[in-house]
C-alpha cells in the first residue's frame, strides 16, 4: 500500500479543541466529498515523483476527519511517492512549526525533501520544486481548497482558478505557478 498509517499523536483536550475549532470550516466546506469524488472518478496525476531514479518519501499532516487531505495522499502515492500520513488534530501548530504563513493556509501540510507542502497543490508543481530547487523557497502552497484542485475533484469537473505561490524562511510570498 502507498500510504503508511503512522500511530496518532496525543494530544490535550485543549488542543483537541482548539484544533478542531480551526479546522471546523475547512472540513465542512467539503473535505469528506472531495475523498468520495476522487474515489469514484479515480482521477488521478501519473507525473514522475523521483530524484535520481529513487521514489520520494514525503509525510502528510492532516486532521483525521479530512477526507480531502487522504485524497490528495492517494493521488500522490499514485504519483510514486512513498506517502506516510500522519493525523493530528492540532493542524494550527503542526503548520506554524513548519513555517507555513498563515495566509496560505489549507487543509494539510507535506514534509518533502526539505520542503513544505500547504494544500491541495498539483503534483507536477511538486516534482518541479524537487528538480529545481530554487534557492530562498521554503516550500509552496495552494491557499483554501479550490474546487477541482488534486483531491478537490467534483462530479461535473469545473475548476476554481487558483495559483501555486512560494514562500520563504521570513514569510514572504510570491506566486510559483498562474
Amino acid at each position: 500500500m502507498y500510504i503508511e498509517q503512522a500511530p496518532g499523536h496525543m494530544t490535550s483536550r485543549r488542543s483537541l479543541i482548539l484544533g478542531g475549532l480551526a479546522l471546523s470550516g475547512l472540513v465542512a466546506a467539503g473535505c469528506s466529498r472531495a475523498a468520495d469524488t476522487v474515489a469514484e472518478t479515480g482521477n488521478f496525476s501519473t507525473s514522475e515523483a523521483s530524484t535520481g531514479g529513487q521514489k520520494v518519501a514525503m509525510t502528510v499532516y492532516r486532521d483525521p476527519s479530512c477526507g480531502c487531505c487522504e485524497a490528495w495522499a492517494r493521488i500522490a502515492g499514485e504519483s510514486g511517492y512513498k506517502v506516510t500520513l500522519l493525523d493530528d488534530t492540532n493542524m494550527p501548530a503542526v503548520k506554524q512549526r513548519l513555517g507555513v504563513p498563515a495566509q496560505l493556509a489549507s487543509c494539510h501540510t507535506v514534509q518533502v525533501g526539505g520542503y513544505v507542502v500547504e494544500g491541495h497543490v498539483p503534483l507536477d508543481q511538486v516534482d518541479r520544486l524537487l528538480r529545481e530547487r530554487p534557492a530562498g523557497v521554503k516550500g509552496i502552497a495552494v491557499p483554501g481548497m479550490p474546487v477541482g484542485s488534486p483531491g478537490m475533484e467534483v462530479p461535473d469537473g469545473s475548476v476554481e482558478p487558483f495559483q501555486v505561490i512560494a514562500f520563504d524562511n521570513a514569510g514572504g510570498t510570491s506566486i510559483y505557478k498562474g
